[in-house]
């Protein structure tokens, strides 16, 4: 199934990957790749993971303090945020994005 990333969702993942990479360099590169592989295996098993909220599921990066918050829609999987594990743990709810 395809993943799709709303725009703030793209955008979350911008910010972090630039943040790491100031933090050490190719500290970013890695970090996008672990959102990548995450993508992946969401994509083959989309209802692994369990729920954040309602329709919401959360799926954990393995090396790094983030998750990827996604709904399983019929034809594809909407990442609606790219999330910090402790901040704000629940500034995404009320998005109203458009892909």
């Amino acid at each position: 199934m395809r993943v799709i990333f709303t725009t703030i969702a793209r955008q979350e993942l911008e910010d972090a990957v630039r943040y790491y990479e100031l933090e050490y360099s190719g500290l970013g590169k890695r970090f996008k790749e672990e959102v990548r592989k995450a993508a992946l295996r969401i994509a083959e098993y989309p209802h692994a993971w369990s729920i954040e909220r309602d329709d919401v599921r959360k799926c954990l990066l393995h090396k790094f303090p983030y998750k990827l918050l996604y709904a399983v829609e019929k034809d594809y999987i909407v990442v609606i945020a790219v999330a910090h594990q402790h901040r704000r743990p629940d500034y995404w709810i009320d998005r109203n994005d458009v892909l």
